[in-house]
């Protein structure tokens, strides 16, 4: 009888612990991004409405100190701004957000994202929303709030925000402080506490500890930060370098077990690309998992990695479908959440799983 009681206990024990495991998080990626172009409202709304938990912001500053949601620090990959402004590139041929106020962004159409290829536009995903139809334009990081409060309200359905400061280092170079803007426009909205349903991401992580030394003190805020985390090669953020120069932030650091509990003094989580968390050589029947995700775990962080999409040739090479990539991540690897472009199909896919 006494090993019977303790049996019991065991189950019991096991079924709390299961009970009080925490949800799987789906990220909108800039909103429903693989159904609506990239950061606009309609992208926003449909995230909304097909289940996200998150709905992420990348934000810029305009040259008249407006927050607008935008992915890119220039223009030409998803809007006409070359046939509305043609005068007004750069000597690097590329049109800055920094460089227009918000009454000239709001001219400009947006589209999904594309390339030139000899002077003609071909879509980024083929598969996507097609090029040049409808109208969707640029919007500000308050408009964007108001309109997820607002359908917070009229649905009855909370859903995060999870913002980017894009490139804050880029807008000290300009005199604009990205990041006191953004979370004075978070406090306006409620946003200032652990609890709240917000994020606030950057690949710059000197801004970060800035922000956690620093901006939210000042502001009486309590933020949760997340590092995102990219490849040195792609050159995302730049740090003071030699002689007053700007070199390109190595990232090493982050990918290791001691880099990862320093990084938990500053921040609740990272967001590595999904694949730094699988090794490539991996192979459908040998998948290769590093220690990145349990080390952040083991240093109390949350992983959030991005960016998970169905198009076609976007799987990696050792899953045969989107639901076989996401099994992976979201329960072998054993991530706490993920972007996607796609956030109806994971939440299907959690649904599935008897995701509480």
């Amino acid at each position: 009888m006494h090993f019977i009681k303790i049996l019991l206990l065991l189950m019991l024990t096991g079924l709390a612990q299961a009970a009080e495991a925490p949800a799987k998080l789906v990220i909108a990626h800039r909103g429903a991004s693989g159904y609506l172009p990239e950061h606009t409202l309609a992208a926003k709304v449909l995230a909304v409405a097909q289940g996200a938990d998150y709905v992420e912001q990348d934000v810029v500053m305009t040259a008249d100190d407006q927050l607008v949601v935008f992915h890119d620090l220039t223009l030409e990959r998803m809007t006409d701004v070359a046939e509305i402004f043609p005068a007004r590139a750069r000597n690097d041929g590329s049109f800055y957000v920094i460089d227009f106020t918000l009454a000239e962004l709001r001219q400009l159409a947006v589209s999904e994202g594309r390339t030139m290829d000899n002077g003609v536009a071909q879509p980024v995903f083929p598969g996507r929303f097609p090029l040049g139809k409808s109208h969707f334009g640029i919007h500000t990081m308050q408009e964007e709030l108001e309109l997820l409060q607002g359908l917070q309200q009229s649905t009855g359905r909370q859903v995060g925000i999870y913002t980017e400061l894009k490139s804050p280092w880029f807008h000290h170079q300009h005199g604009k402080d990205l990041s006191v803007a953004v979370l004075r426009l978070l406090q306006d909205f409620g946003y200032d506490s652990a609890e709240d349903l917000v994020y606030v991401q950057s690949f710059d992580y000197n801004e970060l500890l800035r922000i956690h030394d620093e901006v939210m003190p000042a502001l009486g805020s309590t933020l949760k930060l997340v590092q995102l985390i990219a490849e040195n090669s792609w050159g995302e953020t730049f740090a003071p370098g030699p002689a007053g120069t700007l070199v390109a932030y190595d990232y090493s650091w982050m990918h290791t077990s001691v880099g990862l509990r320093n990084l938990a003094k500053v921040v609740a989580g990272i967001g590595p690309a999904y694949s730094m968390l699988v090794a490539a050589q991996s192979t459908p029947g040998t998948i290769q998992i590093n220690s990145m995700t349990s080390d952040a775990h083991a240093a109390g962080l949350l992983v959030h990695p991005y960016t998970f999409r169905r198009d076609e040739g976007q799987l990696p090479s050792y899953v045969g479908s989107f639901d076989e990539l996401l099994e992976l991540f979201l329960f072998t690897v054993d991530v706490d959440g993920i972007f996607t472009d796609f956030p109806d199909l994971a939440v299907r896919f959690l649904q599935s799983h008897h995701q509480p």
